[in-house]
């Protein structure tokens, strides 16, 4: 593919040169220290832009970041992609060691650090661990020499870039539930194609629109469907750092929020406490989730307080993210993920190698412009995800009715052999949570001396309610095949999860 100017609008930096084209005095963001408009935040990423380029940051080159969601992050991702670099972008939860590796295997020539960690990482490279890597602060003193602000305001014009669609444009380093994370080769094409693709259905949205940006901004979600597809469609975002359900129930109404991007932990948080009852959300068009599957109980209580049906997607982070979704069909479907994207080709493959008929479990392949380059430094790995026609083995297992709608049933790798025979957590959460009388349920397998493996679940109750345990069991061996009943169940406050819902089974097996 022949190179493009960067005025063409192939990446999130480029597509912001056009917006502030267009829009220059159209609020971009909203946070809870002031405004900024588009005009205004296309000037401080040229202003970042030139930072990168005075410390040698050029074509291809990677930059860590670890921020949170914050102003500083949209400015951040944006330089360092129109300085012609490549975006690393590191959850602020992760651990020292988890951030050295991302850091190390990544081979980052500078890494910004906001507050929460910038003490940790410029520990490591006291240490040596991080290599030749500059450690910037951002966030912290802006008058600090060397920190993001100062070399912003020193740094002068910034040369322009060429890229084309086919340059790296993230490494995305997948969660880590069941292993050491990877990284996912994004390029400025895979990016752009899946914020085209996610602006389809109901999810379409305009210049208009005001969208809540509260989950992590380093996670490829909030990051691609929502940074990416907002500054796609010019429309203004609300960042709110820290999720806490009082605080954005009163940002929604404060600000006239008409798309809230959340994840199940959100949606589960504000059914199991007492401020949904009184919110304003008349503001409210459209609320989704994705990242995690979402009990269909909490979807229930959650329409029936506010009248609102969330919309679900299915995505992960090789496919930048986003796969399908209930928005694209005529209407939603609690427990199903809908229907692919523009774009995206979707099969379900059997054990043999052949698509299986509509209701049968088969694993999810999908192809289309939006799957990822393969992982970072790790040609084994990318064999086993990609066939040599394109298609990207996701691992997760799946049925299809005969609309088409996607159900997810669960991960290959969470598979659980009972005496020779497979079970799939999801199945028995499933049975669980209908319920309806549990926010959460998680189920893993563990060792057992005479039958291979044994279940396990955990349930977390709905506000207000009791769980009786021996209900829920004779409920499992109502409804389940004897193999898939849970040898115990536990009640428990929550389960283990990462930042945006998905099931840290690694943690529960440890228990």
């Amino acid at each position: 593919m022949s190179a493009r100017t960067s005025d063409t609008p192939v990446d999130v930096a480029a597509r912001l040169r056009r917006t502030a084209a267009d829009r220059p005095h159209h609020i971009a963001l909203r946070w809870s220290a002031g405004v900024r408009t588009y005009g205004e935040l296309h000037q401080r990423v040229d202003a970042g832009t030139a930072a990168l380029q005075t410390l040698g940051i050029g074509a291809g080159e990677r930059v860590a970041f670890v921020l949170g969601t914050t102003p500083t992050f949209v400015e951040v991702a944006a330089a360092v992609l129109r300085a012609g670099g490549a975006m690393v972008p590191l959850l602020p939860g992760l651990a020292p060691d988890e951030l050295r590796f991302a850091i190390e295997d990544s081979q980052a020539g500078v890494v910004i650090v906001g507050p929460e960690r910038i003490h940790e990482v410029r520990g490591l490279a006291d240490e040596g661990l991080l290599g030749d890597c500059s450690v910037i602060s951002a966030d912290v003193d802006p008058e600090e020499d060397g920190s993001w602000e100062r070399r912003c305001a020193d740094a002068g014009e910034p040369v322009r870039v060429d890229r084309s669609a086919d340059d790296l444009a993230a490494l995305v380093y997948t969660s880590g539930t069941t292993g050491r994370p990877r990284g996912a080769m994004l390029t400025r094409g895979n990016l752009a194609a899946n914020q085209d693709q996610s602006l389809a259905g109901r999810f379409q949205v305009s210049a208009d629109d005001t969208i809540l940006l509260v989950l992590p901004l380093a996670h490829i979600y909030s990051l691609n469907v929502g940074l990416g597809a907002a500054i796609t469609a010019g429309a203004t975002m609300v960042l709110v750092e820290r999720f806490d359900p009082s605080d954005c129930l009163q940002a929604i109404t404060e600000h006239r929020v008409t798309v809230v991007l959340g994840a199940p932990p959100m949606y589960v948080a504000w059914v199991q406490g007492e401020a949904l009852d009184d919110a304003d959300l008349g503001s409210v068009r459209l609320a989704v989730s994705g990242a995690a599957p979402l009990p269909v109980p909490v979807i229930e209580r959650f329409r029936e307080v506010t009248g609102i049906t969330i919309e679900e997607g299915y995505g992960l982070t090789e496919a930048s993210p986003s796969v399908s979704a209930t928005s694209m069909a005529d209407a939603p479907v609690p427990g199903s993920v809908g229907l692919p994207l523009p774009g995206v080709e979707l099969r379900l493959v059997g054990e043999s190698g052949q698509d299986v008929d509509p209701g049968d479990e088969g694993e999810v392949w999908v192809r289309g412009p939006n799957v990822f380059q393969g992982y970072w430094n790790d040609p084994d790995a990318t064999a086993q995800a990609l066939t040599a026609d394109g298609w990207l083995r996701t691992g997760d297992v799946g049925i299809r009715d005969d609309a088409g709608m996607l159900y997810l049933v669960d991960r290959l790798k969470d598979l659980v052999i009972v005496n020779g025979f497979n079970v799939y957590p999801r199945e028995v959460e499933r049975v669980l949570l209908g319920s309806g009388l549990l926010a959460q349920a998680a189920v893993v397998g563990i060792p057992h001396p005479l039958t291979g493996e044994a279940l396990v679940a955990y349930v977390v109750p709905l506000p207000g309610t009791s769980v009786d345990v021996q209900a829920l069991d004779a409920r499992c061996r109502t409804q389940l095949a004897r193999y898939k009943w849970p040898s115990r169940i536990e009640v428990v406050d929550a389960v283990p999860t990462t930042a945006t819902g998905k099931v840290r089974r690694i943690a529960l097996r440890g228990n």
